[in-house]
Protein backbone atom coordinates (compact mmCIF):
# COMPACT_ATOMS: atom_id res chain seq x y z
CA UNK A 1 0.00 0.00 0.00
CA UNK A 2 0.81 3.40 -0.28
CA UNK A 3 0.48 5.06 2.96
CA UNK A 4 0.51 9.31 3.97
CA UNK A 5 1.18 10.01 7.66
CA UNK A 6 0.11 13.18 8.91
CA UNK A 7 2.41 14.59 11.72
CA UNK A 8 2.82 17.84 13.08
CA UNK A 9 6.64 17.67 13.79
CA UNK A 10 9.20 14.60 12.99
CA UNK A 11 12.91 14.20 13.51
CA UNK A 12 14.90 15.42 14.14
CA UNK A 13 12.75 17.86 15.96
CA UNK A 14 13.56 15.14 19.24
CA UNK A 15 12.39 18.02 21.54
CA UNK A 16 9.14 16.45 21.02
CA UNK A 17 9.75 13.51 22.36
CA UNK A 18 7.51 10.20 22.37
CA UNK A 19 5.40 11.02 19.76
CA UNK A 20 8.15 11.52 17.18
CA UNK A 21 10.08 8.55 18.53
CA UNK A 22 6.07 6.03 17.79
CA UNK A 23 5.56 7.96 14.95
CA UNK A 24 8.61 7.37 13.42
CA UNK A 25 8.74 3.59 14.27
CA UNK A 26 5.65 2.61 13.04
CA UNK A 27 6.45 4.35 9.37
CA UNK A 28 10.29 2.61 9.66
CA UNK A 29 8.62 -1.11 10.33
CA UNK A 30 5.84 -0.45 7.62
CA UNK A 31 8.75 0.18 5.31
CA UNK A 32 10.42 -2.60 5.78
CA UNK A 33 7.28 -4.62 5.32
CA UNK A 34 7.17 -3.30 1.93
CA UNK A 35 4.62 -0.29 1.55
CA UNK A 36 5.40 2.57 0.11
CA UNK A 37 5.41 5.04 3.18
CA UNK A 38 5.48 8.82 3.11
CA UNK A 39 5.46 11.38 5.75
CA UNK A 40 3.48 15.20 5.77
CA UNK A 41 4.80 17.03 8.13
CA UNK A 42 6.19 20.36 9.00
CA UNK A 43 9.89 21.42 10.15
CA UNK A 44 8.88 23.21 13.12
CA UNK A 45 11.38 22.84 16.02
CA UNK A 46 10.97 25.24 18.73
CA UNK A 47 11.40 28.86 17.88
CA UNK A 48 13.38 27.58 14.90
CA UNK A 49 12.88 25.09 11.57
CA UNK A 50 14.62 21.88 11.75
CA UNK A 51 17.84 22.39 8.67
CA UNK A 52 15.66 19.95 6.12
CA UNK A 53 14.73 20.97 2.35
CA UNK A 54 10.90 22.07 2.09
CA UNK A 55 8.54 20.68 -0.52
CA UNK A 56 10.38 17.62 -1.41
CA UNK A 57 10.75 14.57 -0.11
CA UNK A 58 13.83 13.54 2.40
CA UNK A 59 14.42 9.68 3.14
CA UNK A 60 14.42 8.84 6.96
CA UNK A 61 15.05 4.74 7.11
CA UNK A 62 12.90 3.88 4.14
CA UNK A 63 10.40 6.39 5.09
CA UNK A 64 9.75 9.34 2.68
CA UNK A 65 9.68 12.30 4.52
CA UNK A 66 8.18 16.27 2.97
CA UNK A 67 8.61 19.08 5.28
CA UNK A 68 6.56 22.28 4.90
CA UNK A 69 7.35 25.42 6.43
CA UNK A 70 5.35 27.37 9.22
CA UNK A 71 6.23 30.97 8.94
CA UNK A 72 2.94 31.80 11.62
CA UNK A 73 0.21 30.26 13.43
CA UNK A 74 3.53 28.02 14.73
CA UNK A 75 1.84 26.63 17.90
CA UNK A 76 -0.96 25.22 15.60
CA UNK A 77 1.47 23.80 13.12
CA UNK A 78 0.00 26.36 10.51
CA UNK A 79 1.44 25.33 6.93
CA UNK A 80 -0.64 26.11 3.74
CA UNK A 81 2.19 24.61 1.47
CA UNK A 82 1.04 20.98 2.98
CA UNK A 83 -2.42 21.29 2.37
CA UNK A 84 -1.50 22.38 -1.39
CA UNK A 85 0.46 19.25 -1.73
CA UNK A 86 -2.19 17.09 -0.41
CA UNK A 87 -4.80 18.01 -2.56
CA UNK A 88 -2.22 17.23 -5.85
CA UNK A 89 -1.24 14.08 -4.53
CA UNK A 90 -3.85 12.57 -2.08
CA UNK A 91 -5.68 10.19 -4.84
CA UNK A 92 -2.51 8.70 -5.16
CA UNK A 93 -2.49 6.95 -1.53
CA UNK A 94 -4.18 4.23 -0.42
CA UNK A 95 -4.60 5.51 3.18
CA UNK A 96 -3.90 8.44 5.26
CA UNK A 97 -2.98 8.13 9.07
CA UNK A 98 -3.54 11.38 11.00
CA UNK A 99 -1.13 11.19 14.64
CA UNK A 100 -2.63 13.75 17.48
CA UNK A 101 -4.82 16.17 17.09
CA UNK A 102 -5.73 19.88 17.83
CA UNK A 103 -3.55 20.84 15.43
CA UNK A 104 -3.97 22.19 11.53
CA UNK A 105 -1.94 19.36 9.37
CA UNK A 106 -4.46 17.17 11.17
CA UNK A 107 -7.46 19.11 10.07
CA UNK A 108 -6.47 20.08 6.96
CA UNK A 109 -4.92 16.67 5.33
CA UNK A 110 -7.78 14.44 6.58
CA UNK A 111 -9.90 17.22 4.88
CA UNK A 112 -8.33 16.81 1.63
CA UNK A 113 -8.90 13.04 2.03
CA UNK A 114 -12.33 12.92 2.95
CA UNK A 115 -12.91 15.14 -0.61
CA UNK A 116 -10.90 13.00 -2.62
CA UNK A 117 -12.43 9.44 -0.87
CA UNK A 118 -9.30 8.29 0.37
CA UNK A 119 -10.15 6.72 3.72
CA UNK A 120 -8.19 7.56 7.14
CA UNK A 121 -7.26 6.56 10.57
CA UNK A 122 -7.07 8.79 13.22
CA UNK A 123 -4.69 8.21 16.39
CA UNK A 124 -5.45 10.54 19.35
CA UNK A 125 -2.21 10.20 20.95
CA UNK A 126 -4.17 10.14 24.47
CA UNK A 127 -5.06 14.04 23.75
CA UNK A 128 -8.84 13.61 24.18
CA UNK A 129 -8.62 13.11 27.69
CA UNK A 130 -12.17 14.80 29.18
CA UNK A 131 -11.03 15.23 32.76
CA UNK A 132 -7.54 16.80 31.67
CA UNK A 133 -9.47 19.08 29.31
CA UNK A 134 -11.66 20.23 31.41
CA UNK A 135 -9.04 21.18 34.13
CA UNK A 136 -6.06 22.85 32.16
CA UNK A 137 -7.97 23.53 28.77
CA UNK A 138 -9.33 26.73 27.41
CA UNK A 139 -12.65 27.02 25.96
CA UNK A 140 -11.34 27.50 22.73
CA UNK A 141 -10.12 23.54 22.96
CA UNK A 142 -13.55 22.42 24.04
CA UNK A 143 -15.47 24.45 21.01
CA UNK A 144 -12.40 22.83 18.74
CA UNK A 145 -13.65 19.13 19.75
CA UNK A 146 -17.29 19.80 19.18
CA UNK A 147 -16.49 21.70 15.75
CA UNK A 148 -13.45 20.42 14.21
CA UNK A 149 -12.21 17.01 16.27
CA UNK A 150 -15.68 15.48 16.31
CA UNK A 151 -16.57 14.94 12.88
CA UNK A 152 -13.10 14.26 12.00
CA UNK A 153 -12.84 11.39 14.43
CA UNK A 154 -16.82 10.49 13.56
CA UNK A 155 -16.33 10.37 9.58
CA UNK A 156 -12.76 8.46 9.92
CA UNK A 157 -12.57 4.57 8.66
CA UNK A 158 -11.16 3.97 12.10
CA UNK A 159 -9.71 4.78 15.70
CA UNK A 160 -6.44 3.80 16.91
CA UNK A 161 -5.68 3.94 20.59
CA UNK A 162 -2.58 2.82 21.97
CA UNK A 163 -4.08 1.31 25.18
CA UNK A 164 -7.21 0.29 26.83
CA UNK A 165 -7.45 3.15 29.06
CA UNK A 166 -6.90 5.54 26.04
CA UNK A 167 -10.09 3.73 24.40
CA UNK A 168 -12.00 4.31 27.81
CA UNK A 169 -11.33 7.58 27.70
CA UNK A 170 -12.01 8.26 24.14
CA UNK A 171 -16.18 6.65 24.76
CA UNK A 172 -16.48 9.36 27.83
CA UNK A 173 -17.63 12.12 25.02
CA UNK A 174 -19.64 10.11 23.71
CA UNK A 175 -19.37 10.18 20.00
CA UNK A 176 -20.70 8.23 17.20
CA UNK A 177 -16.88 6.65 16.46
CA UNK A 178 -15.73 4.14 13.68
CA UNK A 179 -14.05 1.00 14.74
CA UNK A 180 -11.29 1.65 17.69
CA UNK A 181 -8.69 -0.48 17.61
CA UNK A 182 -5.81 -1.37 20.03
CA UNK A 183 -2.49 -1.31 19.14
CA UNK A 184 0.44 -0.14 21.55
CA UNK A 185 3.48 1.75 20.36
CA UNK A 186 6.42 -0.51 19.75
CA UNK A 187 10.20 -0.11 20.92
CA UNK A 188 13.45 -0.76 18.97
CA UNK A 189 16.23 -3.29 20.87
CA UNK A 190 18.17 -1.78 23.13
CA UNK A 191 20.20 1.47 21.55
CA UNK A 192 23.58 0.80 21.85
CA UNK A 193 25.05 2.82 25.03
CA UNK A 194 27.56 5.61 24.23
CA UNK A 195 30.73 5.82 25.56
CA UNK A 196 32.00 7.54 28.52
CA UNK A 197 34.06 9.97 27.01
CA UNK A 198 31.03 11.03 24.57
CA UNK A 199 28.67 12.04 27.37
CA UNK A 200 27.91 15.21 28.68
CA UNK A 201 30.21 15.81 31.96
CA UNK A 202 27.48 17.38 33.70
CA UNK A 203 25.82 14.25 32.86
CA UNK A 204 28.22 11.52 34.04
CA UNK A 205 28.52 13.48 37.56
CA UNK A 206 24.77 13.23 38.09
CA UNK A 207 25.22 9.47 37.77
CA UNK A 208 28.14 9.36 40.47
CA UNK A 209 28.15 8.25 43.74
CA UNK A 210 24.88 6.61 45.05
CA UNK A 211 21.89 4.56 43.16
CA UNK A 212 19.51 6.98 41.63
CA UNK A 213 15.99 6.48 40.38
CA UNK A 214 15.58 8.30 36.65
CA UNK A 215 12.93 10.62 35.47
CA UNK A 216 13.20 10.46 31.60
CA UNK A 217 10.76 13.04 29.75
CA UNK A 218 9.76 16.24 28.90
CA UNK A 219 9.44 18.54 32.07
CA UNK A 220 5.82 19.66 31.86
CA UNK A 221 3.54 19.48 34.47
CA UNK A 222 1.48 16.92 32.55
CA UNK A 223 4.31 14.50 33.42
CA UNK A 224 3.58 14.60 36.83
CA UNK A 225 7.11 15.65 38.98
CA UNK A 226 5.32 17.75 41.53
CA UNK A 227 3.99 14.52 42.63
CA UNK A 228 7.58 12.83 42.82
CA UNK A 229 8.91 15.88 44.35
CA UNK A 230 5.67 14.88 46.86
CA UNK A 231 6.55 11.43 47.75
CA UNK A 232 9.99 11.76 48.07
CA UNK A 233 9.71 13.05 52.09
CA UNK A 234 8.02 9.71 52.31
CA UNK A 235 10.87 7.28 50.56
CA UNK A 236 14.08 8.60 52.75
CA UNK A 237 17.07 8.37 51.16
CA UNK A 238 16.23 8.05 47.51
CA UNK A 239 17.88 10.33 45.27
CA UNK A 240 16.25 10.94 41.71
CA UNK A 241 18.07 12.10 38.18
CA UNK A 242 15.27 14.14 36.16
CA UNK A 243 16.22 14.27 32.53
CA UNK A 244 14.54 16.09 29.61
CA UNK A 245 13.74 19.37 27.97
CA UNK A 246 11.91 21.83 29.65
CA UNK A 247 10.16 24.47 27.08
CA UNK A 248 7.58 25.74 29.93
CA UNK A 249 9.90 26.54 31.83
CA UNK A 250 8.91 24.26 34.89
CA UNK A 251 12.09 23.72 36.41
CA UNK A 252 12.20 26.53 38.37
CA UNK A 253 8.93 25.78 39.88
CA UNK A 254 9.62 22.22 40.35
CA UNK A 255 13.11 23.62 42.18
CA UNK A 256 10.82 25.68 44.72
CA UNK A 257 8.55 22.80 45.21
CA UNK A 258 12.00 20.82 46.07
CA UNK A 259 13.25 23.30 48.59
CA UNK A 260 9.79 23.92 50.12
CA UNK A 261 9.55 19.46 50.98
CA UNK A 262 13.41 20.06 51.79
CA UNK A 263 14.10 17.45 49.16
CA UNK A 264 16.09 19.68 47.01
CA UNK A 265 19.22 18.05 47.25
CA UNK A 266 17.58 14.41 46.17
CA UNK A 267 16.23 15.38 42.48
CA UNK A 268 18.68 16.78 40.11
CA UNK A 269 17.71 18.36 36.67
CA UNK A 270 20.05 17.75 34.14
CA UNK A 271 18.25 18.69 30.53
CA UNK A 272 17.83 16.42 27.80
CA UNK A 273 19.66 13.42 26.62
CA UNK A 274 19.13 12.08 23.34
CA UNK A 275 20.36 8.30 21.72
CA UNK A 276 23.13 6.81 23.21
CA UNK A 277 23.74 9.55 26.36
CA UNK A 278 20.20 8.70 26.90
CA UNK A 279 21.06 4.77 26.79
CA UNK A 280 23.77 5.16 28.80
CA UNK A 281 21.73 7.17 31.44
CA UNK A 282 19.16 3.90 31.55
CA UNK A 283 22.11 1.75 31.84
CA UNK A 284 23.21 3.43 35.25
CA UNK A 285 19.74 4.11 37.01
CA UNK A 286 17.86 0.98 39.43
CA UNK A 287 14.41 2.22 37.85
CA UNK A 288 12.60 4.70 36.12
CA UNK A 289 9.84 6.85 37.59
CA UNK A 290 7.05 7.48 35.53
CA UNK A 291 4.53 9.84 37.70
CA UNK A 292 2.24 11.56 34.72
CA UNK A 293 -0.93 12.73 35.33
CA UNK A 294 -1.89 11.25 31.96
CA UNK A 295 0.08 9.01 29.35
CA UNK A 296 -2.02 7.56 26.74
CA UNK A 297 0.81 4.58 26.55
CA UNK A 298 4.09 5.65 28.22
CA UNK A 299 6.93 5.15 25.41
CA UNK A 300 10.06 5.93 28.03
CA UNK A 301 8.15 2.72 30.05
CA UNK A 302 8.77 0.45 27.07
CA UNK A 303 12.57 1.75 26.76
CA UNK A 304 13.42 1.57 30.32
CA UNK A 305 12.11 -2.47 29.83
CA UNK A 306 14.78 -2.88 26.73
CA UNK A 307 17.70 -2.05 29.47
CA UNK A 308 16.14 -4.62 31.94
CA UNK A 309 15.02 -1.64 34.17
CA UNK A 310 11.46 -1.96 35.98
CA UNK A 311 9.39 1.27 36.31
CA UNK A 312 7.36 2.85 39.11
CA UNK A 313 4.47 4.24 37.48
CA UNK A 314 0.83 6.17 38.62
CA UNK A 315 -2.50 4.33 36.89
CA UNK A 316 -3.03 7.14 34.43
CA UNK A 317 -0.07 5.88 32.37
CA UNK A 318 -1.56 3.84 29.43
CA UNK A 319 1.13 0.77 29.48
CA UNK A 320 0.55 0.86 33.22
CA UNK A 321 -1.70 -2.12 33.54
CA UNK A 322 0.07 -4.51 31.03
CA UNK A 323 3.52 -4.13 33.01
CA UNK A 324 2.12 -4.24 36.37
CA UNK A 325 0.21 -7.66 35.31
CA UNK A 326 3.91 -9.40 33.70
CA UNK A 327 5.29 -8.15 37.02
CA UNK A 328 7.58 -6.19 34.99
CA UNK A 329 6.97 -2.80 37.09
CA UNK A 330 5.08 -1.19 40.00
CA UNK A 331 2.19 0.54 39.60
CA UNK A 332 1.17 3.33 42.67
CA UNK A 333 -1.67 5.73 43.40
CA UNK A 334 -0.37 9.60 42.81
CA UNK A 335 -0.44 10.50 46.71
CA UNK A 336 2.21 11.85 48.72
CA UNK A 337 2.10 8.47 51.33
CA UNK A 338 1.75 6.03 48.47
CA UNK A 339 3.88 6.74 45.96
CA UNK A 340 6.43 7.80 48.55
CA UNK A 341 6.24 4.20 50.18
CA UNK A 342 5.82 2.40 46.47
CA UNK A 343 9.26 4.47 45.86
CA UNK A 344 11.35 3.38 49.01
CA UNK A 345 10.07 -0.33 48.28
CA UNK A 346 11.57 -0.56 44.86
CA UNK A 347 14.55 1.71 46.09
CA UNK A 348 15.12 -0.98 48.58
CA UNK A 349 14.41 -4.41 47.01
CA UNK A 350 17.89 -4.80 44.40
CA UNK A 351 16.75 -8.86 43.84
CA UNK A 352 13.26 -7.94 43.29
CA UNK A 353 14.04 -5.33 40.26
CA UNK A 354 16.64 -7.80 38.42
CA UNK A 355 13.80 -10.14 38.17
CA UNK A 356 11.37 -7.42 37.73
CA UNK A 357 14.20 -6.31 34.56
CA UNK A 358 14.38 -10.05 33.39
CA UNK A 359 10.52 -9.89 33.21
CA UNK A 360 10.16 -6.85 31.30
CA UNK A 361 13.13 -8.10 28.67
CA UNK A 362 10.67 -11.04 28.14
CA UNK A 363 7.59 -8.44 27.39
CA UNK A 364 9.45 -6.64 25.24
CA UNK A 365 10.60 -9.76 22.90
CA UNK A 366 6.81 -11.27 23.10
CA UNK A 367 4.19 -7.92 22.42
CA UNK A 368 6.47 -4.75 21.76
CA UNK A 369 9.04 -5.07 18.82
CA UNK A 370 7.96 -2.88 15.83
CA UNK A 371 7.44 -5.92 13.30
CA UNK A 372 4.72 -7.54 15.16
CA UNK A 373 3.24 -3.49 16.03
CA UNK A 374 3.79 -2.92 12.06
CA UNK A 375 1.72 -5.95 11.07
CA UNK A 376 -1.10 -5.38 13.25
CA UNK A 377 -1.49 -1.61 12.17
CA UNK A 378 -1.26 -2.87 8.29
CA UNK A 379 -4.49 -4.95 9.06
CA UNK A 380 -6.42 -1.29 9.92
CA UNK A 381 -5.38 -0.46 6.73
CA UNK A 382 -6.01 -3.17 4.96
CA UNK A 383 -10.02 -2.90 6.23
CA UNK A 384 -10.17 0.95 6.41
CA UNK A 385 -9.37 0.46 2.52
CA UNK A 386 -11.91 -2.22 2.55
CA UNK A 387 -14.89 -0.14 4.32
CA UNK A 388 -14.14 2.68 1.73
CA UNK A 389 -14.60 0.57 -1.12
CA UNK A 390 -17.72 -1.55 0.33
Amino acid sequence: MKLLHVVASYLPAVRYGGLIVSVHGLCRALAERGHDVHVFTTSVDGSADSPVPHGEPVTHDGVRVWYFRSSFLRRLYYAPAMAAAARSHMREFDVVHSHALFLWPGWAVTRVARRAGVPYVVSPRGMLEKALIEQKSTLAKSALIGFMERPILQRAAAIHVTSAREADEMTRFGFDLPPIHEIPNGTDARVASAGDESVAPHIREAAKGSPFALFLGRISWKKGLDRLIGALPHAPGVRVVAAGNDDEEYTPKLMALAAKNEVADRIQFVGPVYGGAKSWLLSRASFLIVPSYSENFGNVVLEGLAHGRPALMTPEVGVAAVVRDHGAGVVAEGTPEVFGRALAGLAAGDARRQEMGRRGLALIEQQFGWPAVAARMEQVYERARARATS
